[in-house]
């Protein structure tokens, strides 16, 4: 039964019986004998097809899916419990978007292993939609992101504002900017509109690497005053371009610790904010 299960949650995430089986690593033809061989054994119908490849999901299948989310949860604790002698130790996963995980989190993850050493911290860096996909799919237990992104599974709460700069060698052409996805994108275009520009840009996806090449003299970009180092020539803008940063998370956690662990969250971000 787990391995029928385990085939549903990749068709249901990827939506298509051949990417599922490339992830899986066995054949189109036994992923869909064993999503039949479920439904059989469920008496439901869990994905509509649609031609070969093409399905969408019942509404017996969100049911399943969101129940296996839980479960998978309740899987991994187990198998901590047996495994792990003496004092339990807890895994915390944290996702977030790049200026939030470069220039802001090691402050509040030096503080958070001293204050739960029985957690073993993985902190992970996404775009913000990945972030969020992550946290929705039981692949992260928290979230730290740069768009205020719309979802009715997960609680979506304030907690700081970045400043954006416009910052480099005023005097070049060249513009480095993220990617579409990246949170920094849309505020790049705005400026560049607003000053009716339309420049050679240079597509970077990541906020280290502008930095470096801004040292270099290389262009201009708009970045997290965070992120300013002194060799980088830069100019304040205007209120506009203050973004809200977000910390995000599912609506019910199970683990008494990991509630622990938000509540520290949310508390050393009200603090910062006072």
């Amino acid at each position: 039964m787990f391995k029928l299960l385990k085939t549903f949650r990749v068709v249901y995430e990827t939506t298509n019986f051949s990417k599922a089986a490339e992830l899986l690593f066995i054949s189109q033809p036994a992923v869909s004998n064993q999503v039949k061989q479920l439904e059989e054994e469920l008496g439901v119908e869990l994905f509509m097809r649609n031609g070969r490849q093409e399905i969408t999901t019942t509404k017996q299948a969100d049911i399943l899916y969101h129940h296996l989310l839980n479960l998978s949860d309740d899987w991994k604790d187990a198998i901590q419990a047996l495994h792990v002698e003496g004092q339990s130790i807890e895994t915390c996963t944290i996702a977030a978007s790049n200026t939030i995980a470069v220039y802001y989190l090691p402050e509040l993850m030096a503080q958070l292993t001293v204050k739960f050493p029985t957690v073993s911290f993985i902190l992970e860096m996404d775009n913000s939609e990945q972030v969020l996909s992550k946290i929705e799919k039981h692949q992260a237990h928290f979230g730290f992101i740069e768009k205020p992104l719309i979802t009715n599974e997960l609680i979506r709460q304030k907690i700081l504002t970045d400043e954006l700069v416009h910052a480099g060698d005023f005097s070049k052409s060249l513009w480095l900017v993220r990617e579409e996805t990246s949170g920094v994108y849309h505020y790049t275009e705005r400026y560049l509109l607003e000053h009716n520009m339309n420049p050679e840009k240079m597509l970077i996806k990541n906020n280290e690497i502008i930095l470096r090449c801004l040292e270099q003299g290389m262009g201009q970009s708009l970045i997290s005053k965070k992120a300013l180092t002194e060799k980088i020539n830069w100019q304040p803008l205007s209120d506009e371009y203050k973004r809200n940063l977000y910390f995000i998370k599912r609506k019910h956690i199970k683990s008494l610790k990991l509630r622990e662990v938000e509540m520290f969250i949310h508390s050393y971000y009200i603090a910062a904010k006072n």
